[in-house]
C-alpha cells in the first residue's frame, strides 16, 4: 500500500499547483503588463496562530522575455531549459558557412518584470586547431550585448502585440 500514499501525495500536489497555471489578467492591471511568470498561491501558514495566510515567492519569470528568448536563439540546439529557474543553455552551434569554430550560449533571466538588467547572455566559443581539436577562444562582448538586445527587441514586439489584442 505504500505506492498508493506516494500516488496520493503526487495527486495532492498536483491539485494544489494547478491554480497556479491559470491566468488571471485584469484589463487595465498595469502590474500584470509588466510583471509575468507561474505564481504559487496563498498558502495557510501552520506556524501563525490566528492561521493567517502568506504569499509564497513566485518561481516564474518574465514570460515575453522568456519567449523571446526561445525565438532568437531557436537556431541553436537545446541542451537544458529551466523556466521556473531562467536559465536556457544550447548546445554547440557551428554556422555551416564557418565550420572551423562553433558557439554556446547560457540564457539568464533574472526578474519577472520585463527590464533590460532582468536578463544576461553568456557567449561562447571554440576554434579547431591544427589537429581537429576543439580549443576555447576569446568572444568580444559586443556579441553578447547584441544577442540580449535581439531578446529584448523580439520581448517589447511581443508586449505590444498582445496589448493590441
Amino acid at each position: 500500500m505504500p505506492d498508493r500514499r506516494i500516488l496520493g501525495a503526487i495527486l495532492s500536489a498536483a491539485i494544489l499547483f494547478v491554480p497556479a497555471c491559470a491566468s488571471n489578467n485584469a484589463a487595465g492591471d498595469s502590474a500584470s503588463e509588466q510583471r509575468s511568470g507561474l505564481r504559487l498561491p496563498s498558502l495557510p501558514n501552520p506556524l501563525a496562530r490566528n492561521n493567517e495566510n502568506y504569499d509564497v515567492e513566485g518561481i516564474g519569470v518574465n514570460g515575453y522575455l522568456w519567449r523571446a528568448s526561445l525565438d532568437t536563439i531557436s537556431f541553436m540546439p537545446l541542451a537544458e531549459v529551466d523556466p521556473f529557474g531562467g536559465v536556457i543553455i544550447t548546445d554547440w552551434y557551428a554556422n555551416p558557412q564557418m565550420p572551423t569554430e562553433r558557439f554556446k550560449l547560457t540564457v539568464y533571466i533574472l526578474d519577472t518584470r520585463l527590464r533590460a538588467d532582468a536578463l544576461a547572455v553568456n557567449v561562447f566559443r571554440q576554434v579547431r586547431d591544427e589537429t581537429g581539436g576543439w580549443v576555447d577562444a576569446q568572444t568580444s562582448t559586443e556579441t553578447a550585448y547584441e544577442i540580449e538586445n535581439a531578446i529584448l527587441t523580439r520581448a517589447r514586439q511581443l508586449r505590444i502585440s498582445q496589448l493590441e489584442d
